[in-house]
């Protein structure tokens, strides 16, 4: 069953306002005691995303929504492409990690040039996340680390264990359904429906491989008549969340598309997987995976 909620919609919502007022700010609203401190990553060692490029010196769009919408809603969100950030005289500063990033953080990469993740930093974050950090990943996050050179690790790889799942390679930008299943994670009801509901949405879709048993699902990748041999293929999980020892880890397929990163849904769902990663609430994140996508690891022939 649909909830009609289509592109168009997503657009006019996106054109309505922040997050920061409307039903979706009310329904999110900020809750009492200190400021969440974020840091929002974008470095792009590999394929540099328009949604976090910085031009002219000005802010990248990404940058822009989640340090206003995390505003807020009680998040100080400092965005950067700076690897040094996750030395470890510098990361206990940190409650939740996001990434929107490519290729081996650990080199300089791409045409950026910027700073990469030291060794010691790597280790740092993972001992953050373990030690109870949150961590959020969008789209490209799965696109990080794993499989890239010499790291070419796959499911052995600690990034990949630590965020869940990898991604394999997109088919051209086409728009498909995606199936709610958990509308009781925090921002999901609040955007896009509730369970057994479906929405259907035009992004760059990630074929993923390598996920793990304990996922919990939130939205899956309703492969039914996807253009692509990539996505000929079971469904499988497009949205989820999983606990790393003490950490909470939370991704998203979605993050390609502007007009996805401007709509308040996004926003909305972006927003509730940081009030869950910083601890702000609770919700059952018990895997379910091979019940609400029984093939998810049956890939293209």
């Amino acid at each position: 069953m649909s909830n009609g909620m289509s592109r168009r919609d997503l657009l006019l919502a996106g054109g309505a306002a922040w997050l920061g007022a409307g039903a979706l700010g009310q329904a999110l609203a900020r809750p009492e005691g200190p400021t969440k401190k974020v840091l929002f990553f974008m470095k792009s060692a590999g394929f540099p995303h328009p949604v976090v490029t910085r031009k002219g010196g000005k802010p990248s769009l990404a940058e822009t929504v989640l340090t206003k919408a995390g505003k807020e809603h009680g998040f100080e969100v400092v965005a950067t492409k700076d690897g040094r950030m996750f030395d470890p005289d510098k990361i206990g500063q940190w409650d939740a990690f996001v990434f929107e990033t490519t290729g081996d953080l650990t080199t300089e990469g791409g045409s950026e040039k910027s700073p990469a993740i030291s060794a010691d930093g790597e280790k740092a974050l993972y001992d953050a996340i373990r030690g109870g950090k949150g961590f959020l990943g969008m789209h490209c996050a799965s696109d990080t680390f794993g499989h890239h050179g010499k790291r070419n690790k796959g499911a052995s790889d600690p990034y990949i264990q630590m965020l869940g799942g990898e991604f394999i390679v997109h088919g051209a930008q086409q728009e498909c359904q995606i199936d709610i299943v958990d509308p009781k994670f925090p921002g999901v009801a609040d955007g896009f429906g509730r369970e057994g509901h479906s929405f259907r949405l035009k992004e760059e879709w990630y074929a993923l491989k390598n996920m793990t048993d304990d996922l919990h699902v939130i939205m899956v990748q309703n492969t039914n008549g996807m253009q692509g041999k990539m996505y000929h293929r079971p469904n499988y999980p497009m949205t989820w969340a999983r606990m790393h020892d003490k950490g909470r880890v939370f991704f998203t397929s979605m993050g390609h598309r502007e007009d996805v990163w401007e709509s308040p849904m996004y926003q909305a769902l972006l927003i509730g997987a940081l009030r869950w990663a910083t601890g702000q609430v609770e919700v059952d994140v018990e895997p379910n995976i091979r019940k609400v996508t029984p093939h998810y690891d049956q890939l293209h022939a």
